[in-house]
């Protein structure tokens, strides 16, 4: 029998039960691809992030994701929480942790202060997919319950990727971004075209000036049909918002703060920061505070 240490960590908020859940298995050396399938069914979380030992020389360690049905390259949150996990159980100073993901060796930064951590993950490289033809923009606004005249004009419609592709969709108001209500078979089908299993709907039109976006995420094809706070849609976000030229940079770099989960009462904050260069972004990273809302053990 095997003891499994597992975390469930609430990412992007430091109170219980809010921002986005993830299972985290701290030490997964020795697990077939079946089980941890398994486990991720059973914790049923979007995401549980699997962490083994190095399995070479240029990294401090390999970390898997699976959702209850697939695993998938890389995620936000999981790695947020995956992080904070580590931290807690290897009781870490401030360091950075060049962990191995299917996108490659990337560097994740774990910030001690105060007897607690935040998380910085620095996302893979972006980028950017022409627009949509205009049957399928009609198709995905009649899915998500858009109308033409909710759009933000500003915001062209395309698929934006820093290792887990979403399609970027601006429109003008918050109150409407709350009332949606997608048909979650329609989108599902539509991935299948489009090869991108999330959309990501956001609008500018927030009542407090510390946060720049406020946005929901939807990815019924791969059994999420609602995301809580999504690390790999808002920092996607920042590049396309650079790249298209929508808001200032300021010093070569856009510095914001998300919002996501006000509908579904599991509010987060995402800080995100891109880097530019020649107007272009060439470093994304995401940061995050994270809170335990339990620990186990499993034997299989």
């Amino acid at each position: 029998m095997k003891q499994l240490i597992i975390y469930q960590i609430d990412s992007f908020t430091k109170e219980k039960f809010k921002g986005n859940p993830a299972g985290v298995v701290v030490n997964a050396d020795g697990l077939q691809d079946s089980e941890m399938q398994q486990i991720a069914r059973e914790l049923n979380n979007s995401e549980t992030a699997f962490l083994f030992s190095p399995d070479s020389n240029d990294c401090d360690g390999v970390i898997r994701y699976f959702t209850p049905s697939i695993e998938v390259p890389i995620c936000g949150h999981a790695t947020i929480a995956a992080m904070y996990a580590k931290a807690l159980e290897d009781n870490l100073d401030s360091c950075v942790l060049r962990m191995k993901t299917k996108i490659g060796i990337l560097p994740f930064e774990i910030i001690k202060e105060n007897d607690d951590y935040q998380v910085v993950m620095t996302q893979g490289s972006f980028e950017l997919s022409p627009t949509f033809d205009d049957d399928t923009t009609k198709k995905m606004i009649n899915a998500l319950g858009l109308d033409a005249d909710d759009i933000d004009t500003k915001c062209p419609i395309q698929i934006a990727s820093t290792g887990h592709s979403k399609v970027m969709i601006g429109i003008k108001s918050r109150e409407k971004l709350n009332a949606l209500s997608p048909k979650y078979s329609d989108l599902a089908e539509l991935s299948k075209h489009i090869n991108c299993n999330g959309y990501f709907v956001f609008t500018f039109d927030s009542d407090n000036r510390d946060i720049l976006t406020y946005g929901r995420m939807f990815a019924p094809a791969i059994g999420i049909n609602e995301d809580p706070v999504t690390g790999n849609a808002n920092g996607p976000l920042g590049g396309y918002l650079v790249e298209n030229n929508i808001v200032p940079i300021k010093d070569n770099k856009l510095e914001f703060n998300g919002r996501q989960g006000e509908k579904i009462n599991r509010l987060g904050t995402i800080s995100v920061k891109v880097l530019v260069e020649n107007d272009k972004p060439v470093l994304i990273q995401i940061k995050g505070d994270a809170v335990v809302v339990f620990k186990t053990v499993i034997e299989i």
